[in-house]
């Protein structure tokens, strides 16, 4: 009976996952460095945002974004990103990203950081997909 409403339960997910993540990664971190970008790719199935990320890793994680203003790139720290429904969403360096802050310990290339996004819809629903982000190089861009 549990096998079966397990089974049950693992049928019904994908019907409830509204976003999907993909290639996620991590920049690697040198010793002393407190934080580190995260990469991915956001796809919603109708309109919704990313409005929280956490991880055991890092004390706190922002979204953010780069982008020119006045002829000098700036970073700011977004509430909220939007996702529009169907439409991939890039989260890479340079653009939108994640920021981890206050780091718990050195991120080395083969390491895996878990990650938990929340997202709501827009009936105000609220949903969580937790992935398991590698970590790739200092030099990696993609």
């Amino acid at each position: 009976m549990k096998k079966l409403l397990s089974l049950l339960l693992m049928a019904a997910l994908p019907a409830l996952a509204q976003v999907t993540v993909g290639e996620p990664w991590v920049r690697a971190t040198v010793a002393a460095q407190k934080a580190t970008g995260a990469f991915m790719t956001l796809t919603a199935t109708q309109p919704s945002k990313l409005v929280a990320v956490s991880s055991p890793l890092a004390g706190a994680v922002e979204v953010h974004e780069m982008k020119m203003v006045d002829d000098m790139m700036k970073m700011r720290q977004m509430q909220a990103l939007d996702l529009p429904a169907g439409q991939p969403v890039k989260l890479a360096p340079g653009g939108y990203h994640l920021m981890l802050l206050q780091l718990k310990q050195p991120l080395k290339d083969g390491d895996k950081v878990p990650l938990t996004l929340e997202f709501e819809d827009a009936n105000k629903v609220r949903s969580k997909v937790v992935v398991d982000a590698p970590v790739k190089p200092l030099t990696a861009t993609h």
